[in-house]
């Protein structure tokens, strides 16, 4: 189902990405706007500075010790899918549908979400004031579409400029904060909970903050049948994308920490402009609104381009033909077409916070799953090539399961009815898709 760059064959994905694509669609999917706001969760749990900076570290650490199972399958299997193809294949079809309608759908929420924050930053610009926030968010996601139904070569190449455009603003807003000239303070009230000392509970609120600002590390898993040479090029793309996303996270609060002082990021719902206006006054918003907007574009981008392969993968591997399609030049049309109905209609009509509530936990068990097929899969096909072993296996996929674990456990206890009525509802979709599905023979 793939053709090298000038095979072209109308229906067949196209091996046209490479190692840069993959870096740039990671960077691109994760850098946002969490790490704006979250230093000052990660403040008010961390109390200094060093436990501060340490604590981001470890996120990348953890980040990059979870990436182990996901590029050592990446590399094994080859196939464009993501989870959704780990599963399938260690698993079985039931296992794989369910992490497949979980990914597709989970994520389905988060590109509404987003588009409607990118809305809300256009209204605080004062730009387009009179249109609602829902019609705005629907048009990002379609013009997103639009680039992305010109080719995956395009499509890739739009990830490159917008992550390379991010993450020059984001090194200029650090430069800014180290080297401009202090402004006067900034009225930033001081949070109450930096009165308590240094606790366990405090260090597990600030971690969960940092894990949900790595999320997108795996983005380049998705495309295993579009990068050349994927034994390799997924490996390298997903952990230097990584320590880039690290590297820019740890020179962000580096900064922030230059300007402001723990007790005072813990008391800002917005870390990044109440700094930048200390440095840079009255220009200070618009600075951090415009670097937000391209933070969620890219961001909006790198979905629209992730989650149509995992939809592409399911009717490719359950036979449902007319969400095959592809066009000449590598778009997943149907599937993209699909994607953007769906997550711009969420956007549209606002019922996007009960599907994210909803894919909280079972995003969660995701990992959970992905670390476990690892494991699995070494028993169960111990001949399968793997160009890339993970080192010191399995105690990386150990720890990175306990960890997705963990947050997995955690979520159910912060709100155990919403995640009993997600895991609900995925059973019925898994069901009803199952059975929709009867008599078709997966794809091996």
């Amino acid at each position: 189902m793939t053709t090298e760059d000038g095979g072209a064959d109308r229906g067949h994905l196209l091996r046209v990405l490479g190692v840069a694509f993959g870096v740039a669609v990671i960077v691109g999917g994760t850098i946002g706007q969490g790490i704006l706001r979250s230093p000052g969760v990660v403040a008010e749990g961390g109390k200094t500075p060093f436990v501060i900076i340490g604590l981001w570290l470890l996120g990348g650490l953890i980040a990059w010790i979870d990436a182990m199972s996901t590029v050592e399958l990446a590399s094994s299997i080859r196939k464009t899918g993501g989870p959704f193809i780990f599963a399938r294949r260690t698993y079985g079809s039931m296992g794989g549908l369910a992490v497949g309608i979980a990914d597709w759908l989970g994520n389905m929420g988060g590109i509404a979400f987003v588009s409607v924050v990118f809305a809300e930053y256009i209204h605080r610009l004062g730009i387009a004031t009179s249109l609602p926030l829902g019609i705005i968010a629907l048009l990002l996601v379609c013009v997103v579409g639009v680039v992305q139904s010109l080719g995956t070569k395009i499509g890739g190449r739009s990830q490159e400029v917008g992550s390379a455009i991010k993450a020059v603003l984001f090194l200029l807003l650090i430069a800014g904060l180290l080297l401009a000239p202090r402004g006067e303070p900034v009225a930033t009230p001081v949070s109450p909970g930096m009165a308590t000392a240094l606790t366990i509970s405090g260090i597990v609120v600030a971690l969960r903050a940092i894990f949900g600002t790595y999320q997108g590390w795996n983005s380049a898993a998705y495309f295993c049948e579009e990068v050349r040479d994927p034994a390799k090029a997924i490996a390298r793309a997903t952990f230097s994308g990584i320590a880039v996303v690290t590297g820019i996270y740890v020179l962000v609060n580096l900064a922030l920490l230059h300007v402001m002082t723990p007790a005072e990021m813990a008391g800002s719902n917005l870390v990044a402009a109440d700094a930048a206006e200390r440095v840079f006054g009255a220009a200070a918003d618009p600075i951090v609104t415009g670097i937000s907007l391209i933070a969620l574009v890219t961001i909006i981008n790198a979905m629209v381009m992730v989650f149509p392969r995992v939809l592409f993968a399911m009717a490719r591997e359950f036979e449902i033909t007319p969400l095959t399609r592809v066009t000449r030049v590598g778009t997943p049309i149907a599937a993209l077409i699909a994607t953007v109905v769906v997550g711009g209609g969420l956007a549209l009509i606002g019922v996007y916070e009960t599907l994210l509530a909803f894919s909280t936990s079972i995003l969660a068990l995701m990992g959970v799953a992905v670390n476990a097929a690892v494991i699995v899969l070494r028993r169960k096909e111990p001949d399968l090539e793997r160009p890339y072993r993970m080192p010191l296996y399995p105690l990386p996929a150990i720890v990175a399961l306990v960890i997705n674990l963990a947050l997995f456990v955690a979520f159910v206890r912060e709100d155990p009815v919403t995640s009993l009525e997600a895991f609900a509802a995925l059973a019925v979709l898994t069901v009803v898709g199952w059975w929709l599905t009867r008599g078709k023979r997966p794809a091996g």
